[in-house]
């Protein structure tokens, strides 16, 4: 067992270690003076957000960029509440909004989403962002600079959570700054794996050229990593990350335990499905290293297990994920969050191994609707 435990912990150090090393690697893009060019159509996919709307409506009203250069395509998946109608009451239906149907064709009412919107978008790019999200004045403006200055087809964005005075709000805030590091930790060592749909940007020629989510449409979540993983494996060097603060888009946690749970069994059920080897390598060694610490700790109780080399494993992944999760903290300017890093850490192997067994057999709710495995 500790030979075991030795090789574990050794994988788990040098694979965060690397994501460290990667997340240095991509240098903070600085957002200067320059004329916009690049048209954009933003997609964003609702259901029953009438909650959320209206601060995403003002925040796209503040938007910075010409309104001629982009179009906004809201989706409307079969809302049941007055989303629609806030949506047209806020905007006054200026040229640029569009509010149309969902067209169902697959299990994945969010890819099915995507793929109505981009039929009828006329513009070069396609940003997709979520209705619970907040988008900075800059957003724009960021992903038009960058792509003016690299050769990209397919852009991942920073994302993070509003930073609330509550454990849970900062578990899940810590639990998402780890992930962002990793994304970037993985785009700076030529390893991308990971990315966000509430900050995701690509050009509609090569959602094309992709065939779009086909072949992932039997699972409902994923839209933005099996899109990823098709763009990396044909185009490598044009798959980039744009680590700006100006583009950093907020979203909100979950408000209950329960809530929480359902989304992160959506996100497991759908790494399964996963072609990129080293996203399923990563996964595959952080579940081992959380299960690691649990079966370790009800070994030390029973008395099997020795107590130093126990803690000797504990103090060498509380360092390294702190690493991480601290540089991470630094770029989205939440280092406040960091006191909770301690109790999050002793919570975090029994939270995830949950949700890894959980999703492996359970179906899940959300939005109002049942997904089976």
């Amino acid at each position: 067992m500790t030979l075991i435990s030795i090789i574990i912990t050794v994988l788990y150090l040098a694979l965060i270690a690397s994501f460290v090393f990667g997340f240095d690697k991509v240098k903070t893009f600085k957002l200067e003076g320059s004329t916009s060019k690049t048209t954009f159509s933003i997609v964003i996919s609702f259901r029953n957000e009438a909650e959320n709307l209206p601060a995403l409506l003002k925040s796209i009203s503040s938007l910075n960029y010409p309104r001629e250069l982009f179009e906004i395509i809201f989706v409307d998946d079969d809302s049941e509440d007055d989303s629609v109608e806030i949506i047209k009451k806020t905007l006054e239906n200026p040229s640029n909004i569009s509010i149309i149907k969902n067209k169902r064709v697959s299990n994945s009412p969010k890819k099915d989403a995507i793929s109505t919107a981009i039929k009828q978008a006329k513009n070069e790019w396609i940003v997709t962002t979520d209705a619970d999200c907040l988008l900075p004045k800059y957003w724009l403006d960021s992903f038009d600079a960058f792509i003016q200055k690299k050769s990209a087809n397919c852009i991942a964005a920073p994302v993070t959570y509003f930073n609330k005075n509550s454990f849970l709000n900062r578990f899940q805030l810590l639990d998402l700054l780890s992930l962002q590091g990793a994304t970037m930790g993985g785009f700076g060592i030529n390893k991308p794996f990971l990315c966000n749909g509430a900050n995701f940007a690509y050009k509609k020629s090569l959602f094309i050229e992709l065939n779009g989510f086909e072949g992932n449409t039997n699972t409902a979540s994923g839209d933005d990593i099996f899109l990823l993983e098709k763009a990396v494996k044909k185009h490598p060097k044009e798959v980039h990350y744009l680590k700006c603060n100006y583009a950093i888009v907020k979203t909100h946690t979950q408000p209950t335990w329960e809530t929480l749970l359902a989304q992160r069994i959506r996100w497991a059920a759908k790494t399964s499905a996963y072609n990129n080897w080293f996203g399923k390598f990563t996964g595959l060694i952080v579940l081992l290293n959380n299960t690691l610490i649990i079966v370790l700790l009800a070994l030390l109780i029973a008395g099997i297990f020795n107590l130093k080399a126990f803690l000797y494993i504990c103090i060498v992944k509380f360092n390294i994920d702190f690493f991480l999760i601290y540089k991470s903290a630094v770029f989205f300017n939440q280092k406040s969050v960091l006191k909770s890093f301690i109790i999050g850490f002793l919570v975090y192997p029994f939270f995830s191994v949950y949700i890894a067994f959980i999703s492996m057999f359970s179906s899940y709710k959300w939005k109002g609707r049942t997904f089976k495995k």
